[in-house]
């Protein structure tokens, strides 16, 4: 589990942000166990209350269950695991968008711009 934490913003989310990557990446199915909070916490060696909360954040937005006595899983709901991605991308352009609207550049030339940065993708 590769997961690196930033201080920009709350660890729970960052967690939960980091489950949500994984379901639109396809690393994490649907009904697939997942590791129980303290096995979380211990992993990613963070607090095991911010583990639950990032599990009580999950599991209130239905993208993960937890049956009485068993693992959490994550959810079987199609609607919900499509969403996820969607989501993600959403953010992402709603953040490029509000870097980028001051520099006043035209939507065809950002559009040229990030394809070509798309396809010739930099690590």
């Amino acid at each position: 589990m590769s997961f690196l934490i930033n201080n920009r913003e709350p660890v729970y989310l960052q967690v939960v942000r980091y489950f949500k990557e994984q379901i639109a990446t396809g690393e994490l199915t649907a009904g697939q166990e997942i590791p129980s909070r303290r096995e979380l916490a211990s992993l990613l060696k963070i607090n095991p209350n911010t583990a639950q909360k990032a599990y009580k954040e999950m599991e209130d937005h239905g993208l993960i269950y937890t049956e009485r006595n068993f693992p959490s899983r994550i959810t079987t709901d199609k609607k919900v695991l499509n969403g996820v991605r969607e989501e993600l991308i959403q953010e992402a352009v709603d953040a490029f968008i509000l870097a980028i609207k001051p520099i006043q550049v035209p939507v065809d030339e950002l559009v040229d711009i990030v394809k070509k940065n798309y396809l010739t993708e930099k690590k």
